[in-house]
C-alpha cells in the first residue's frame, strides 16, 4: 500500500460544499467518520451492518423532454430484503436507484431509506445519508491510476479513517470478494469480472445497510455474473438490504428472491 491509504489528517472535512458532493457520488462514500469502532469482524467477510428498509410512497418523476420514467409507483423493502427489479431498458430501473440514494428527485411523492425520508434533503445532509448506501454500477467507475487496495480504501481514507481501521476493514473486504492475491494490481490488469468485485468491496467496505447494484451483470459472461450474484447473496445474508436491477432474466430464474419488473414507468410484482 501507498501512503494514499494512510492519512495523516481529515483532508476531505477541507473541500468546499460542492467539491465533496461530487466526490461523494464518485467515491460513494458510505461510513460516517466517527463512527464508534465495530467489533473485529471474521476473516472472510466485513463487519455486519444494521439492514435498511425502503419505502416508495406514490412516486412519479418525468423529465423535462416529457419521458416518463415512473408512475405512481409504490414499493416498499423490508430491513434485509433481496430484491430484483428486472424490466427493458428505458423500463425505469436506473431512475429508480437514482431516486434511492438522491442524485434524482421525484416529481410527485417520497422516497424514504430506513426513518429518513430524502424528500427534502440536500448538500451535507443529503451526503450523511448517502455514506449509508453502497452502489455498485454496471461500468464499474474505479479510479484507473489506483490499485485494487487505494480503490476499495480510499473512500475511507476521504474521511479521515485511521490507518488501523482501514486496514481492519479492507482485508476482509478483500477476501470476501476473492481479490486478496489482487490487492497491488491496477484496474486495467483486472479481468471485467474482477473489475466489479472490486467495485464490490468498494461499496461495503464502510458496511452500508443497504446496497444499490444498477445491472451488476451487464458487462460479464456467464460464469462472472454468476459470480457476482453469489457475492451479492452474501453480503445479503450477513445482513445488508440488496437491490439488483437487471434484464438478465436467467439470473432472476435462477433465485428464489422476489421479484418486480418495471415497465414503461410502471411497477408490478412479479415474485413475492
Amino acid at each position: 500500500m501507498t501512503a494514499a491509504v494512510t492519512p495523516t489528517e481529515n483532508r476531505y472535512e477541507r473541500l468546499p460544499d460542492e467539491v465533496r458532493s461530487r466526490l461523494n457520488s464518485r467515491l460513494q462514500m458510505i461510513s460516517t467518520p466517527g463512527d464508534p469502532p465495530l467489533p473485529p469482524p471474521a476473516i472472510d467477510s466485513p463487519p455486519q451492518a444494521k439492514p435498511a428498509s425502503v419505502s416508495l410512497r406514490n412516486v412519479s418523476k418525468t423529465y423535462p423532454n416529457g419521458s416518463r420514467a415512473l408512475v405512481n409507483v409504490n414499493l416498499n423493502i423490508e430491513k434485509g430484503d433481496f430484491l430484483f427489479v428486472t424490466g427493458p431498458s428505458g423500463s425505469g430501473k436506473s431512475t429508480l436507484l437514482k431516486l434511492l440514494y438522491g442524485q434524482e428527485r421525484p416529481c410527485s411523492g417520497e422516497v424514504v431509506i430506513g426513518d429518513q425520508s430524502l424528500t427534502r434533503l440536500r448538500g451535507n445532509r443529503l451526503a450523511m445519508v448517502r455514506r449509508r448506501i453502497g452502489i455498485v454500477f454496471q461500468d464499474y467507475k474505479l479510479i484507473p491510476r489506483r490499485t485494487v487496495a487505494e480503490n476499495v480504501a480510499f473512500v475511507l481514507w476521504a474521511q479521515g479513517y485511521t490507518r488501523k481501521e482501514i486496514h481492519r476493514r479492507l482485508w476482509p473486504t478483500l477476501k470476501m470478494v476473492g481479490l486478496q492475491d489482487k490487492a497491488k494490481c491496477f484496474p486495467d490488469q483486472l479481468s471485467g469480472g474482477e473489475q466489479q468485485r472490486v467495485s464490490i468491496a468498494r461499496a461495503v467496505v464502510g458496511t452500508p445497510p443497504l446496497l444499490l447494484a444498477d445491472e451488476p451483470t451487464g458487462n460479464l459472461d456467464s460464469e462472472n455474473s454468476l459470480q457476482v450474484v453469489k457475492i451479492l447473496k452474501k453480503l445479503n445474508s450477513i445482513g445488508i438490504t440488496v437491490i439488483v436491477t437487471t434484464h438478465n432474466e436467467h439470473l432472476v430464474r435462477l433465485s428464489n428472491h422476489p421479484v418486480v419488473q418495471l415497465r414503461n414507468g410502471y411497477l408490478r410484482h412479479l415474485r413475492h
